[in-house]
């Protein structure tokens, strides 16, 4: 049995739309395009280093796929990513998409098919290297709703947005997590780790 994993770079009002770059995502007339950048340290590398230090197959959208692909595949050798680049191109990448033969240009690139909640599902019950998502904004959503995320990290940058696509809408499923660590960065960043717990649990103030 395999975990699904979320890792979600989000502002403190829930946008994660194109974190890495201004270019990356301008859809809907974005602007911030690089808002994490400025927050990078170097316990935001080692947190990230550590998302990557087992192995791992990739849950990937197909625009973030794209982002992705013309990326990984084209760090030098000697850069100080290549490691980090390595794994990215040796891993399986399992991407949402309506058009599974362009995915070839990048190495054990494997389209989720029509029925991607239920591929998933299958996948999550093999046997195999944990399954983690990055960016994804639209697939994202669909794993929510679907009640398929075992465990969420949640970056959330010390920076308000105003708009852009958000991590979250109405169609989530409600449904408990616990937090099973959180650290701070030298910039503010706070990394949260959720494992999932079960339904929503409610209860009252009001004096009996």
């Amino acid at each position: 049995m395999r975990n699904l994993t979320v890792t979600v770079f989000a502002s403190l009002d829930g946008v994660m739309q194109a974190p890495g770059g201004p270019q990356e995502d301008n859809r809907g007339g974005f602007v911030h395009g690089g808002w994490s950048v400025p927050y990078a340290d170097a316990v935001f590398g080692e947190a990230m280093d550590e998302c990557f230090s087992k192995p791992f197959a990739l849950v990937l959208g197909r625009r973030t796929w794209n982002i992705f692909a013309a990326h990984w595949p084209r760090v030098p050798a000697d850069s100080e990513d290549a490691g980090l680049a390595r794994a990215f191109n040796d891993a399986t990448k399992y991407v949402a998409t309506h058009d599974p033969a362009s995915l070839q240009s990048w190495s054990n690139s494997e389209a989720l098919g029509d029925d991607v909640a239920g591929r998933l599902r299958e996948l999550k019950a093999t046997p195999g290297p944990a399954l983690l998502t990055q960016g994804s904004s639209v697939l994202l959503r669909q794993l929510f709703a679907t009640d398929l995320v075992d465990n969420l990290q949640l970056l959330t940058f010390p920076v308000l947005l105003g708009r852009g696509k958000r991590w979250f809408d109405d169609d989530s499923l409600a449904t408990s997590f616990r937090l099973e660590r959180s650290i701070t960065t030298t910039t503010g960043i706070v990394i949260s780790r959720y494992r999932r717990d079960g339904a929503v649990r409610a209860g009252a103030f009001a004096l009996s």
